[in-house]
């Protein structure tokens, strides 16, 4: 292997997913392995491994399948096209501005959850701590 492509194995570890999920990522278009080896395994890249990092990110926030592939399609296309008519860019730009938002909505619903936890957490732990010293342990 010449250090540009990694089997899959080595994208799952480095992305924290499965092979499975690799595959059925690969099975609905969200993602495409750049080569074959002559073996036929999956060959991927480090934009393929950038790739499925903005999907995994996505994942916990809701983000649907389709959001995702409507998200990739708008940067994919606003890398690869210089060319680019302003309107066109504007439009692509205003839909990774949405998606944008709508993640800055879920994290922030995502900070109350995690606060309600820690509070139940440190109920917990006191109530605890206070029958420990109750008992006089």
């Amino acid at each position: 292997m010449d250090g540009k492509h990694m089997q899959i194995g080595e994208v799952a570890a480095r992305t924290e997913l499965s092979l499975r999920t690799i595959r059925h990522y690969e099975e609905t278009g969200l993602v495409t392995p750049s080569a074959r080896s002559q073996g036929g395994f999956r060959l991927y890249t480090e934009a393929d491994v950038a790739r499925l990092m903005v999907i995994r990110r996505m994942k916990p926030l809701g983000f649907t399948l389709d959001q995702m592939r409507d998200l990739l399609d708008a940067t994919d296309r606003l890398d690869a096209d210089a060319a680019l008519g302003a309107e066109e860019r504007e439009a692509l730009l205003e839909r990774v501005r949405a998606y944008q938002r709508e993640a800055a909505a879920q994290v922030e619903k995502l900070r109350v959850q995690l606060s309600r936890a820690e509070d139940f957490e440190s109920t917990l732990r006191a109530r605890l701590e206070q029958n420990v010293q109750a008992a006089g342990g």
